[in-house]
């Protein structure tokens, strides 16, 4: 179905509205199918199920974790393609939802929003790094010492990359606060003062977070709260910054509207 021309006047009646988002979703599902394919490639030939293993090799009583129905080693390779196509098809997916929000947006707006979300591939990244070499081997080092005297470990592999995956993405996610705070800094939704008041409850929010991601053990949860909580201080620091330019925008263009006082150049008031 052909798209129908741009309205003059700049604005998009509903149905294109409608007309555009259905595209949008089509090409991220596309991409998001291709990602997939690649993804079970990827996790076929390069050795991505060795990668999630290899933290919870020295609690192995055996070589190799255990599976105990015939399907699952093809449907933990397609859900781990799965994961992977869509980390791949990410960029797509971003692109197309700029596409789609980005004719809303002032120029100064965009100015925030397309840096944040190179920031924030910055940050989910360091998420997953902190938790896949810091909280997973501390997390595993605590649950599998209980009752060791007493139970033999077999870990089966669908339970325990359900447990890895879980736990990466949401370190990943976690660590995109200060994303979404610049970018509803930059819509005007979130200010530096509303802030450093809600401070307290963040703390509070913080530390429930963290208890029901991390697997339990104080470790990991401290290795979460204490990121959190420096994301927040610079959240509000971030804030403040976009804050204080669009202050400054604002008292310029307000200083170029404001009608002049001074007498024209060459005028008798002007000579004096």
């Amino acid at each position: 179905m052909p798209r129908r021309p741009p309205n003059p006047i700049g604005e998009m009646p509903f149905l294109d509205h409608l007309e555009e988002l259905r595209w949008r979703l089509f090409w991220s599902v596309v991409a998001v199918a291709v990602g997939t394919v690649a993804g079970f490639l990827i996790v076929q030939y390069f050795g991505v199920l060795e990668l999630l293993i290899r933290p919870v090799r020295p609690f192995l009583t055996g070589e190799e974790l255990m599976f105990f129905n015939p399907a699952t080693p093809f449907f933990v390779t397609l859900k781990l393609a799965l994961v992977v196509g869509i980390i791949l098809a990410a960029p797509v997916v971003v692109y197309q939802v700029w596409a789609f929000f980005s004719p809303a947006l002032e120029a100064e707006e965009k100015k925030v929003v397309v840096p944040s979300l190179y920031f924030g591939l910055f940050l989910f990244c360091a998420g997953v790094a902190l938790a896949y070499f810091w909280v997973l081997p501390l997390a595993l080092l605590f649950l599998m010492g209980f009752q060791s005297e007493f139970l033999q470990s077999a870990i089966e592999v669908g339970e325990y990359l359900g447990f890895v995956t879980r736990l990466l993405v949401a370190f990943g996610l976690v660590f995109e606060l200060p994303v979404v705070v610049m970018i509803l800094s930059a819509l005007g939704l979130v200010t530096p003062a509303f802030l450093k008041e809600k401070r307290r409850h963040a703390i509070v929010a913080i530390t429930i977070l963290a208890s029901l991601v991390t697997p339990g053990d104080l470790a990991s949860t401290l290795l979460m709260i204490g990121p959190m909580l420096i994301l927040y201080e610079v959240s509000i620091f971030l804030s403040s910054v976009i804050y204080r330019r669009k202050w400054e925008r604002e008292r310029a263009e307000e200083e170029r509207l404001k009608p002049r006082t001074d007498p024209p150049p060459g005028s008798v008031e002007a000579q004096g």
